[in-house]
Protein backbone atom coordinates (compact mmCIF):
# COMPACT_ATOMS: atom_id res chain seq x y z
CA UNK A 1 0.00 0.00 0.00
CA UNK A 2 1.31 3.27 -0.64
CA UNK A 3 2.72 5.69 1.87
CA UNK A 4 0.37 8.79 2.43
CA UNK A 5 2.33 12.10 2.22
CA UNK A 6 1.45 13.78 5.48
CA UNK A 7 1.07 17.60 5.69
CA UNK A 8 3.93 18.26 7.67
CA UNK A 9 5.88 17.13 5.10
CA UNK A 10 4.03 19.41 2.39
CA UNK A 11 4.15 22.47 4.63
CA UNK A 12 7.89 22.31 4.64
CA UNK A 13 8.59 22.26 1.22
CA UNK A 14 8.79 26.02 1.38
CA UNK A 15 10.20 26.57 5.12
CA UNK A 16 13.31 28.06 3.60
CA UNK A 17 11.57 31.00 2.04
CA UNK A 18 10.20 32.31 5.64
CA UNK A 19 13.59 34.21 5.69
CA UNK A 20 12.46 36.42 3.11
CA UNK A 21 9.87 38.17 6.05
CA UNK A 22 11.06 41.41 6.24
CA UNK A 23 13.57 42.38 3.97
CA UNK A 24 14.50 45.45 3.19
CA UNK A 25 16.18 46.61 0.11
CA UNK A 26 17.39 50.60 0.17
CA UNK A 27 18.62 52.14 -3.04
CA UNK A 28 20.36 54.72 -4.38
CA UNK A 29 20.57 56.10 -7.71
CA UNK A 30 22.31 54.23 -11.06
CA UNK A 31 25.34 56.32 -13.50
CA UNK A 32 23.97 55.99 -16.79
CA UNK A 33 24.24 52.68 -18.41
CA UNK A 34 24.12 50.77 -14.97
CA UNK A 35 20.91 48.94 -15.83
CA UNK A 36 18.70 50.40 -13.19
CA UNK A 37 15.14 52.07 -13.98
CA UNK A 38 16.56 55.28 -15.97
CA UNK A 39 19.40 53.81 -17.12
CA UNK A 40 20.49 51.24 -19.48
CA UNK A 41 18.96 47.84 -19.14
CA UNK A 42 21.28 45.39 -17.91
CA UNK A 43 22.49 42.47 -19.68
CA UNK A 44 19.72 39.38 -20.26
CA UNK A 45 19.76 36.99 -16.93
CA UNK A 46 21.65 39.21 -15.01
CA UNK A 47 20.82 42.17 -12.23
CA UNK A 48 22.54 45.18 -11.85
CA UNK A 49 25.13 45.17 -8.60
CA UNK A 50 24.89 48.68 -6.62
CA UNK A 51 27.47 51.37 -8.09
CA UNK A 52 30.08 52.33 -6.04
CA UNK A 53 28.83 56.08 -5.84
CA UNK A 54 25.12 56.57 -5.09
CA UNK A 55 23.39 59.48 -5.76
CA UNK A 56 19.89 59.40 -4.26
CA UNK A 57 18.63 62.80 -3.42
CA UNK A 58 19.21 63.68 0.16
CA UNK A 59 16.74 61.85 2.44
CA UNK A 60 13.95 61.13 -0.51
CA UNK A 61 12.73 57.17 -0.19
CA UNK A 62 9.68 54.95 -1.33
CA UNK A 63 8.37 52.71 0.71
CA UNK A 64 7.12 49.95 -0.71
CA UNK A 65 5.09 47.25 1.73
CA UNK A 66 4.45 43.53 0.50
CA UNK A 67 2.59 41.02 1.63
CA UNK A 68 2.59 37.51 0.67
CA UNK A 69 2.24 33.87 1.95
CA UNK A 70 6.01 32.80 3.52
CA UNK A 71 4.82 29.91 5.72
CA UNK A 72 1.74 27.62 6.02
CA UNK A 73 -0.12 25.99 3.02
CA UNK A 74 0.10 28.36 0.63
CA UNK A 75 3.95 28.73 1.19
CA UNK A 76 5.00 27.04 -2.41
CA UNK A 77 3.33 30.65 -3.82
CA UNK A 78 5.80 32.66 -1.81
CA UNK A 79 9.07 30.67 -2.51
CA UNK A 80 10.13 32.61 -5.20
CA UNK A 81 9.89 36.30 -3.50
CA UNK A 82 13.31 35.82 -1.84
CA UNK A 83 14.90 35.21 -5.56
CA UNK A 84 12.73 38.20 -6.89
CA UNK A 85 13.38 40.79 -4.24
CA UNK A 86 17.08 40.45 -4.11
CA UNK A 87 16.96 41.08 -7.71
CA UNK A 88 14.98 44.67 -7.34
CA UNK A 89 17.34 45.65 -4.19
CA UNK A 90 20.30 45.23 -6.92
CA UNK A 91 18.27 46.58 -9.72
CA UNK A 92 17.16 49.81 -7.83
CA UNK A 93 20.61 50.08 -5.69
CA UNK A 94 20.95 53.68 -7.56
CA UNK A 95 17.32 54.71 -6.59
CA UNK A 96 13.92 54.96 -8.19
CA UNK A 97 13.58 58.29 -10.49
CA UNK A 98 10.51 59.82 -10.17
CA UNK A 99 10.00 63.28 -11.60
CA UNK A 100 12.56 65.75 -10.35
CA UNK A 101 14.36 63.17 -7.62
CA UNK A 102 15.93 60.06 -7.07
CA UNK A 103 13.94 58.03 -4.13
CA UNK A 104 16.01 55.15 -1.88
CA UNK A 105 14.15 52.24 -2.25
CA UNK A 106 12.89 50.10 0.62
CA UNK A 107 10.73 46.74 0.03
CA UNK A 108 8.94 45.97 2.82
CA UNK A 109 8.23 42.01 3.26
CA UNK A 110 5.25 40.42 5.38
CA UNK A 111 4.46 36.89 6.15
CA UNK A 112 0.94 36.46 5.74
CA UNK A 113 1.70 32.86 7.27
CA UNK A 114 -1.60 31.95 4.91
CA UNK A 115 -3.75 32.81 7.06
CA UNK A 116 -6.03 35.93 6.36
CA UNK A 117 -6.65 37.62 9.60
CA UNK A 118 -2.72 37.76 9.60
CA UNK A 119 -2.91 39.24 5.55
CA UNK A 120 -5.10 41.79 7.04
CA UNK A 121 -3.16 42.52 9.95
CA UNK A 122 -0.28 43.34 8.18
CA UNK A 123 -1.11 45.43 5.75
CA UNK A 124 -3.02 47.45 8.41
CA UNK A 125 0.53 47.73 10.19
CA UNK A 126 2.26 48.60 6.90
CA UNK A 127 -0.15 51.67 6.41
CA UNK A 128 -0.70 53.02 9.75
CA UNK A 129 2.31 51.83 11.24
CA UNK A 130 5.27 51.64 8.37
CA UNK A 131 4.50 54.64 6.37
CA UNK A 132 5.00 52.99 3.24
CA UNK A 133 3.92 54.88 0.01
CA UNK A 134 2.19 51.94 -1.91
CA UNK A 135 1.86 48.31 -1.15
CA UNK A 136 1.77 45.08 -3.38
CA UNK A 137 0.25 42.01 -2.36
CA UNK A 138 0.15 38.37 -4.30
CA UNK A 139 -0.47 34.58 -4.18
CA UNK A 140 -4.27 33.61 -4.24
CA UNK A 141 -7.56 35.63 -2.52
CA UNK A 142 -6.79 34.14 1.05
CA UNK A 143 -3.92 36.76 0.73
CA UNK A 144 -4.56 39.02 -1.89
CA UNK A 145 -8.56 40.14 -0.91
CA UNK A 146 -8.06 40.75 2.71
CA UNK A 147 -5.18 43.15 1.82
CA UNK A 148 -6.65 45.08 -0.79
CA UNK A 149 -9.85 45.25 1.92
CA UNK A 150 -7.56 46.94 4.01
CA UNK A 151 -6.04 49.06 1.19
CA UNK A 152 -9.74 50.31 0.23
CA UNK A 153 -10.50 51.12 3.69
CA UNK A 154 -7.22 52.87 4.58
CA UNK A 155 -6.63 55.04 1.43
CA UNK A 156 -3.92 52.95 0.07
CA UNK A 157 -2.85 52.55 -3.58
CA UNK A 158 -2.24 48.72 -4.09
CA UNK A 159 -1.00 46.94 -6.89
CA UNK A 160 -2.39 42.99 -6.53
CA UNK A 161 -1.93 39.99 -8.83
CA UNK A 162 -2.13 35.94 -8.74
CA UNK A 163 -5.73 35.16 -8.13
CA UNK A 164 -8.27 34.92 -10.33
CA UNK A 165 -10.01 38.46 -11.34
CA UNK A 166 -13.39 37.49 -9.93
CA UNK A 167 -12.80 35.89 -6.57
CA UNK A 168 -10.28 39.27 -5.86
CA UNK A 169 -13.42 41.93 -8.02
CA UNK A 170 -16.53 39.90 -6.38
CA UNK A 171 -14.73 39.93 -2.84
CA UNK A 172 -17.36 42.79 -1.50
CA UNK A 173 -21.01 41.94 -2.57
CA UNK A 174 -21.59 45.34 -3.47
CA UNK A 175 -18.74 45.29 -6.11
CA UNK A 176 -20.12 45.87 -9.60
CA UNK A 177 -18.59 47.52 -12.57
CA UNK A 178 -20.37 50.66 -11.80
CA UNK A 179 -19.31 50.68 -7.97
CA UNK A 180 -15.76 50.02 -8.85
CA UNK A 181 -12.94 50.37 -6.60
CA UNK A 182 -11.16 53.54 -5.93
CA UNK A 183 -7.72 52.27 -4.21
CA UNK A 184 -7.02 49.14 -5.06
CA UNK A 185 -6.01 47.01 -9.04
CA UNK A 186 -5.85 43.63 -9.78
CA UNK A 187 -4.65 41.68 -13.16
CA UNK A 188 -4.45 38.37 -13.57
CA UNK A 189 -6.70 35.93 -15.63
CA UNK A 190 -10.25 35.04 -14.85
CA UNK A 191 -12.14 32.00 -15.13
CA UNK A 192 -13.95 31.94 -17.80
CA UNK A 193 -10.02 31.93 -19.47
CA UNK A 194 -8.93 28.95 -16.99
CA UNK A 195 -12.24 27.00 -17.65
CA UNK A 196 -11.42 27.38 -21.60
CA UNK A 197 -7.76 25.99 -20.60
CA UNK A 198 -9.10 22.64 -18.61
CA UNK A 199 -12.02 22.20 -21.19
CA UNK A 200 -9.12 21.86 -23.58
CA UNK A 201 -7.41 19.65 -21.77
CA UNK A 202 -10.27 17.58 -21.56
CA UNK A 203 -10.93 17.56 -25.67
CA UNK A 204 -7.07 15.96 -25.93
CA UNK A 205 -7.95 13.04 -24.01
CA UNK A 206 -10.83 11.02 -24.98
CA UNK A 207 -12.97 10.31 -21.37
CA UNK A 208 -16.97 9.82 -21.00
CA UNK A 209 -17.10 13.53 -19.88
CA UNK A 210 -18.03 12.95 -16.19
CA UNK A 211 -16.33 15.43 -14.54
CA UNK A 212 -15.96 14.67 -10.11
CA UNK A 213 -15.66 18.32 -8.78
CA UNK A 214 -13.26 19.48 -5.53
CA UNK A 215 -14.47 22.84 -4.65
CA UNK A 216 -13.08 23.58 -1.08
CA UNK A 217 -14.95 26.09 1.45
CA UNK A 218 -12.50 29.05 0.35
CA UNK A 219 -12.42 31.94 -1.64
CA UNK A 220 -11.47 30.31 -5.14
CA UNK A 221 -13.56 27.32 -4.07
CA UNK A 222 -16.04 29.08 -3.64
CA UNK A 223 -15.90 31.22 -6.88
CA UNK A 224 -15.24 28.06 -9.26
CA UNK A 225 -18.18 26.52 -7.82
CA UNK A 226 -20.59 29.65 -8.13
CA UNK A 227 -23.65 28.77 -10.09
CA UNK A 228 -23.47 32.01 -12.14
CA UNK A 229 -19.92 33.07 -12.93
CA UNK A 230 -18.31 30.01 -12.29
CA UNK A 231 -17.42 26.84 -13.78
CA UNK A 232 -20.61 24.56 -13.40
CA UNK A 233 -22.72 26.69 -16.02
CA UNK A 234 -20.02 26.45 -18.05
CA UNK A 235 -19.13 23.00 -17.87
CA UNK A 236 -22.94 21.78 -18.27
CA UNK A 237 -23.08 24.09 -21.80
CA UNK A 238 -19.96 22.02 -23.25
CA UNK A 239 -21.34 18.91 -22.35
CA UNK A 240 -20.17 17.24 -19.36
CA UNK A 241 -21.71 16.09 -16.29
CA UNK A 242 -20.48 17.64 -12.80
CA UNK A 243 -20.39 14.93 -9.86
CA UNK A 244 -20.20 18.08 -7.08
CA UNK A 245 -18.88 16.47 -3.81
CA UNK A 246 -19.79 19.44 -2.11
CA UNK A 247 -17.64 22.36 -0.44
CA UNK A 248 -14.55 20.63 1.66
CA UNK A 249 -12.50 21.80 4.46
CA UNK A 250 -9.43 22.87 3.75
CA UNK A 251 -5.89 20.45 5.12
CA UNK A 252 -8.52 17.39 5.23
CA UNK A 253 -7.24 14.01 6.17
CA UNK A 254 -9.95 11.87 4.52
CA UNK A 255 -11.35 11.83 0.91
CA UNK A 256 -12.72 8.09 1.09
CA UNK A 257 -16.52 9.85 0.84
CA UNK A 258 -15.78 12.27 -2.54
CA UNK A 259 -13.54 8.67 -3.84
CA UNK A 260 -16.46 6.79 -3.07
CA UNK A 261 -18.88 9.25 -4.84
CA UNK A 262 -16.53 9.40 -7.85
CA UNK A 263 -16.34 6.02 -8.21
CA UNK A 264 -20.29 5.03 -8.02
CA UNK A 265 -20.67 7.76 -10.62
CA UNK A 266 -17.92 6.40 -13.00
CA UNK A 267 -15.81 9.74 -13.16
CA UNK A 268 -13.05 9.95 -15.61
CA UNK A 269 -12.33 13.77 -15.14
CA UNK A 270 -11.17 14.83 -11.68
CA UNK A 271 -10.87 18.82 -11.43
CA UNK A 272 -10.65 21.40 -7.94
CA UNK A 273 -9.06 23.74 -7.23
CA UNK A 274 -6.39 22.46 -4.00
CA UNK A 275 -4.01 23.47 -1.19
CA UNK A 276 -0.96 21.54 -1.89
CA UNK A 277 -1.29 19.16 0.88
CA UNK A 278 -4.62 18.32 0.01
CA UNK A 279 -3.84 17.46 -3.82
CA UNK A 280 -1.41 14.85 -2.42
CA UNK A 281 -3.86 13.29 0.39
CA UNK A 282 -6.47 13.21 -2.67
CA UNK A 283 -4.08 11.41 -4.68
CA UNK A 284 -2.46 8.84 -2.10
CA UNK A 285 -5.72 7.96 -1.13
CA UNK A 286 -7.25 7.40 -4.51
CA UNK A 287 -4.53 5.49 -5.43
CA UNK A 288 -5.43 3.08 -2.54
CA UNK A 289 -8.76 3.00 -3.15
CA UNK A 290 -8.31 2.11 -6.85
CA UNK A 291 -9.92 5.16 -8.36
CA UNK A 292 -7.66 6.48 -11.06
CA UNK A 293 -9.40 8.78 -13.31
CA UNK A 294 -8.13 9.53 -16.80
CA UNK A 295 -7.67 13.05 -16.61
CA UNK A 296 -6.74 14.99 -13.46
CA UNK A 297 -7.00 18.85 -14.08
CA UNK A 298 -6.36 21.16 -10.79
CA UNK A 299 -5.58 24.62 -10.06
CA UNK A 300 -3.36 25.93 -7.21
CA UNK A 301 -1.97 23.20 -5.73
CA UNK A 302 -0.16 21.33 -9.11
CA UNK A 303 1.35 24.67 -10.23
CA UNK A 304 4.31 23.85 -8.39
CA UNK A 305 7.78 21.58 -8.99
CA UNK A 306 8.39 20.80 -5.34
CA UNK A 307 4.66 19.74 -4.81
CA UNK A 308 4.60 17.30 -7.57
CA UNK A 309 8.05 15.78 -6.50
CA UNK A 310 6.62 15.43 -2.93
CA UNK A 311 3.64 13.29 -4.10
CA UNK A 312 4.56 9.33 -3.35
CA UNK A 313 5.26 6.89 -6.04
CA UNK A 314 4.86 9.31 -8.98
CA UNK A 315 1.62 9.97 -8.78
CA UNK A 316 1.74 13.28 -9.96
CA UNK A 317 2.64 12.35 -13.57
CA UNK A 318 0.07 13.55 -16.03
CA UNK A 319 -1.55 15.94 -13.52
CA UNK A 320 -2.77 19.04 -15.87
CA UNK A 321 -2.69 22.55 -14.43
CA UNK A 322 -2.76 26.09 -15.80
CA UNK A 323 0.43 28.08 -16.75
CA UNK A 324 0.41 31.79 -15.82
CA UNK A 325 4.19 32.28 -16.67
CA UNK A 326 6.80 29.69 -18.17
CA UNK A 327 10.37 30.72 -19.37
CA UNK A 328 8.30 29.51 -23.00
CA UNK A 329 6.63 32.49 -22.68
CA UNK A 330 7.25 35.21 -25.79
CA UNK A 331 7.31 38.14 -23.52
CA UNK A 332 10.55 40.31 -21.74
CA UNK A 333 10.94 42.53 -18.82
CA UNK A 334 10.90 45.99 -19.11
CA UNK A 335 13.03 46.89 -15.82
CA UNK A 336 16.15 44.16 -17.63
CA UNK A 337 15.26 43.49 -20.94
CA UNK A 338 15.24 39.63 -19.84
CA UNK A 339 13.39 36.92 -21.76
CA UNK A 340 11.10 34.12 -19.65
CA UNK A 341 13.72 31.71 -20.55
CA UNK A 342 16.79 34.17 -19.14
CA UNK A 343 14.74 35.26 -15.77
CA UNK A 344 14.07 31.62 -15.35
CA UNK A 345 17.02 30.69 -15.96
CA UNK A 346 18.47 33.00 -13.96
CA UNK A 347 16.20 31.87 -10.72
CA UNK A 348 17.79 28.53 -11.01
CA UNK A 349 21.37 30.00 -11.12
CA UNK A 350 20.79 31.51 -8.01
CA UNK A 351 18.80 28.89 -6.16
CA UNK A 352 19.63 25.80 -7.73
CA UNK A 353 15.72 25.02 -7.65
CA UNK A 354 13.86 24.37 -10.88
CA UNK A 355 11.99 27.53 -12.22
CA UNK A 356 7.99 28.15 -10.51
CA UNK A 357 5.25 30.39 -11.90
CA UNK A 358 4.95 33.13 -9.50
CA UNK A 359 8.82 34.39 -10.54
CA UNK A 360 7.73 35.81 -13.72
CA UNK A 361 4.52 37.21 -12.16
CA UNK A 362 5.83 39.23 -8.98
CA UNK A 363 8.45 40.59 -11.44
CA UNK A 364 6.06 41.60 -13.31
CA UNK A 365 4.60 43.01 -10.21
CA UNK A 366 7.27 45.31 -9.60
CA UNK A 367 7.68 46.48 -13.04
CA UNK A 368 4.38 47.62 -13.22
CA UNK A 369 5.11 49.68 -10.06
CA UNK A 370 8.28 51.13 -11.56
CA UNK A 371 6.20 52.23 -14.36
CA UNK A 372 3.34 53.28 -12.36
CA UNK A 373 5.79 55.46 -9.50
CA UNK A 374 7.20 57.14 -12.65
CA UNK A 375 4.16 58.39 -14.53
CA UNK A 376 2.64 59.59 -11.15
CA UNK A 377 5.67 62.01 -10.67
CA UNK A 378 5.21 62.16 -7.14
CA UNK A 379 5.70 59.54 -4.30
CA UNK A 380 3.27 61.21 -1.53
CA UNK A 381 0.33 62.11 -3.74
CA UNK A 382 -1.79 58.50 -3.49
CA UNK A 383 -4.74 59.95 -5.44
CA UNK A 384 -1.72 60.83 -8.40
CA UNK A 385 -0.64 57.25 -8.00
CA UNK A 386 -4.01 55.74 -8.43
CA UNK A 387 -4.41 57.86 -11.68
CA UNK A 388 -1.27 56.36 -13.05
CA UNK A 389 -2.12 52.72 -12.41
CA UNK A 390 -5.45 53.52 -14.47
CA UNK A 391 -3.60 54.86 -17.06
CA UNK A 392 -0.61 51.70 -17.51
CA UNK A 393 -0.15 50.11 -20.89
CA UNK A 394 3.27 47.95 -20.03
CA UNK A 395 4.40 45.15 -21.94
CA UNK A 396 5.79 42.95 -19.24
CA UNK A 397 7.58 39.72 -18.66
CA UNK A 398 3.72 38.03 -17.98
CA UNK A 399 2.24 40.05 -20.92
CA UNK A 400 0.79 43.28 -21.33
CA UNK A 401 -1.04 44.94 -18.36
CA UNK A 402 -3.74 47.11 -19.35
CA UNK A 403 -6.33 48.32 -16.86
CA UNK A 404 -8.39 50.47 -19.90
CA UNK A 405 -9.19 47.30 -21.58
CA UNK A 406 -11.35 45.67 -18.48
CA UNK A 407 -13.18 43.08 -18.44
CA UNK A 408 -14.03 44.84 -14.97
CA UNK A 409 -12.45 48.28 -13.54
CA UNK A 410 -9.80 47.38 -10.94
CA UNK A 411 -8.73 44.12 -13.11
CA UNK A 412 -6.38 44.11 -15.76
CA UNK A 413 -6.17 40.56 -17.92
CA UNK A 414 -3.19 38.85 -18.26
CA UNK A 415 -2.62 35.38 -20.86
CA UNK A 416 -3.38 31.92 -19.39
CA UNK A 417 -2.39 28.43 -21.49
CA UNK A 418 -2.86 24.92 -19.68
CA UNK A 419 -0.09 22.30 -18.88
CA UNK A 420 1.26 19.00 -18.05
CA UNK A 421 3.65 17.75 -15.36
CA UNK A 422 5.87 14.72 -17.08
CA UNK A 423 9.00 13.10 -15.85
CA UNK A 424 12.16 14.92 -17.03
CA UNK A 425 15.33 14.86 -17.92
CA UNK A 426 16.98 17.10 -15.39
CA UNK A 427 14.50 17.27 -12.81
CA UNK A 428 12.02 14.50 -11.74
CA UNK A 429 9.54 16.48 -13.01
CA UNK A 430 8.94 18.88 -15.54
CA UNK A 431 5.76 21.20 -16.83
CA UNK A 432 5.20 20.87 -20.38
CA UNK A 433 2.88 23.66 -22.27
CA UNK A 434 -0.41 21.46 -23.70
CA UNK A 435 -2.82 23.62 -24.28
CA UNK A 436 -2.99 27.59 -25.41
CA UNK A 437 -6.34 27.95 -27.18
CA UNK A 438 -6.67 30.87 -24.98
CA UNK A 439 -3.30 32.45 -26.36
CA UNK A 440 -2.48 31.25 -29.47
CA UNK A 441 0.52 33.59 -29.68
CA UNK A 442 2.02 31.47 -26.65
CA UNK A 443 3.27 27.96 -28.36
CA UNK A 444 3.00 24.70 -26.84
CA UNK A 445 5.38 22.41 -26.40
CA UNK A 446 3.78 18.44 -26.01
CA UNK A 447 0.80 16.99 -25.84
CA UNK A 448 -1.67 15.67 -23.01
CA UNK A 449 -1.46 12.50 -22.41
CA UNK A 450 -3.74 10.42 -19.92
CA UNK A 451 -2.87 10.14 -16.24
CA UNK A 452 -0.07 7.27 -15.39
CA UNK A 453 -0.89 6.48 -11.77
CA UNK A 454 3.05 5.71 -11.37
CA UNK A 455 3.20 3.37 -13.67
Amino acid sequence: MAKQLSRRQFLKISAGSAALAGLAACATPSAPGTGAPGGAAPAAGSATAAPAAPAVSSGKRIRIGYVTPQTGALAPFGETDAFITAEMAKIFASGMKIGDSTYAVEILVKDSQSDPNKAAENALNLITKEGVNIMMVAQTPETTNPVADQCEANGMPLISANAPWQPWFFRNKDASPDKPYHWTYHFFWGLEDIIGVFTGHWANVPTNKVIGALWPNDGDGLAWSDKQRGFPPALTKAGFTIIDAGRYANLKDDFSAEISLFKKNNVEIVTGVMLPPDLGTFLTQSAQQGFKPKAFTVGKAALFPGVVEAIPNGLGAGLTTEVWWSPFHPFKSSLTGQSAQQLADAYTAATKKQWSQPVGFVHAQFEVLNDVMKRAGKVDDKEAIVTAIKATNLDTIAGNVNWSKGPVPNVAKTPLVGGQWVKGSKYPFELVLTENSQAPNIPVTAKDVPMSWGA
